[in-house]
């Protein structure tokens, strides 16, 4: 396809919204289409995907990028590549630019008579549909891809159309009642209702996302992680219960409990995971309103990604899994090799051959490096004396804690200290 490198592009962008962007041509062998999540089958049981092609061939002009909203309350963005060789059309969406609570559902269904089988289906479709707050940058995006595709941007159109131009591509509404399959209330419970496809379809994205987050904070990657996060962020949180606040904490709970087993894969200590779950799960409870909820969250999944990039101890061997948390634990302990090889049962020269085949150092040099951390930590966020600093670090010997964190940090705590005051 003509152009690929470039939707791609924009493809992935848009992904970060948690936005679709699909391609249509013919022949569309899907059973389903992935322009709506098959929102349309559930509506018009009868609805041909594979004759969208030939649908979008008759609405869409060159060079034109169309917007419209339809009966469904999403918005879509389409348009038709240039390309010599065949007739290719782009969808972005489905998106909305408001919540669509289950007041709203109610009252739609109230207009229309839709039957009450599918309503659970739709509040897990629009869970699914990302909340655009702000549309200007979706359409920034697109007119720069515009200009790309056609050149200049005069050389091109934005049109907003009415949803009824378009009822040949996405007609709106019909008696479901009257539909093959289905039961009007006189015949309740006498025909098998329709299979939940919408429901599946849309749950089982859900849990690929998270999936995603999982394996991003697994692995330790921030950035990725936090990537996903906002993309979770823009779907419409499922209405559990009516308290907006305590239905935002409660999800907010389901992603603490998944950062946690993503520590978990990490090979993250428990005792580690532990504490910073237990620390977010009593901060969610703290918070006053649903955006310091997300806030929160966001604090959270970057936190978890540092205590897998810190803390993680997946690549080495259970032995040395077992000396890493006992240091972690306590630096006031007794760590020295023969410590150690004691508590765990093992002959010394082994443990000291192993420990730095897997971690590269002797464990005397790494014990050290984490307690001058810690004494680098304390001097900077409390005023203890400097010899309180040095037994909290597991160095009770003033003038060895003086010459060994001189070693490392080419100054004495003192000077540090003097330095970090700016005196």
């Amino acid at each position: 396809m003509k152009y690929e490198a470039e939707l791609n592009f924009v493809k992935a962008l848009l992904n970060n919204f948690h936005l679709s962007f699909s391609t249509v041509k013919s022949p569309m062998i899907l059973p389903y289409s992935p322009v709506d999540y098959g929102l349309r089958l559930l509506f018009h049981p009868d609805f041909d995907y594979p004759e969208l092609p030939d649908k979008f061939e008759k609405i869409c002009r060159p060079n034109t990028i169309y917007r419209v909203k339809d009966f469904s309350f999403c918005h879509y963005l389409f348009f038709r590549i240039p390309d010599d060789k065949e007739s290719v059309f782009a969808v972005i969406g489905p998106y909305t630019l408001t919540v669509i609570s289950r007041k709203v559902l109610l009252d739609i269904f109230s207009k229309f008579s839709y039957p009450p089988d599918i309503l659970s289906q739709l509040e897990k479709y629009y869970q699914e549909v990302p909340l655009i707050l702000n549309e200007s940058q979706i359409l920034t995006l697109v007119f720069t891809l515009g200009t790309r595709l056609w050149g200049s941007e005069k050389n091109f159109s934005f049109q907003d159309i009415p949803a009824t131009l378009l009822s040949d591509l996405i007609p709106e509404h019909q008696d479901l009642s009257r539909s093959p399959g289905r039961t009007n209330s006189s015949q309740a419970g006498s025909e098998k209702p329709p299979e939940p496809f919408l429901s599946m379809k849309v749950l089982e994205k859900r849990y690929a996302d998270e999936n995603e987050l999982m394996k991003a904070v697994s692995t330790g990657q921030s950035h990725k992680a936090m990537v996903l996060y906002n993309s979770f962020l823009s779907r419409q949180l499922e209405q559990r219960i009516a308290d907006p606040l305590r239905n935002v904490k409660n999800y907010m709970i389901i992603v603490n409990t998944l950062l946690r087993k993503a520590a978990e894969q990490a090979s993250v200590h428990p005792l580690h995971i532990d504490s910073i779950s237990s620390q977010y799960a009593r901060k969610i409870e703290q918070c006053v309103s649903p955006n310091a909820v997300v806030s929160l969250g966001k604090d959270m999944v970057h936190n978890y990604c540092l205590l897998v990039q810190n803390y993680s101890l997946k690549s080495y061997s259970l032995l040395i899994q077992k000396v890493l948390t006992q240091i972690d634990t306590d630096l006031t302990a007794d760590l020295s090799l023969n410590a150690q090889a004691s508590l765990l049962n093992v002959n010394s020269s082994y443990l000291s051959t192993l420990f730095k085949k897997e971690t590269g150092t002797t464990l005397t040099e790494y014990v050290n490096k984490k307690r001058i951390r810690q004494a680098v930590f304390l001097l900077n966020t409390t005023t203890m004396q400097i010899q309180i600093v040095a037994q909290h670090c597991g160095i009770p010997d003033v003038n060895y804690f003086t010459k060994t964190f001189k070693k490392y940090i080419g100054k004495t705590p003192k000077e540090y200290r003097d330095f970090i005051k700016g005196k």
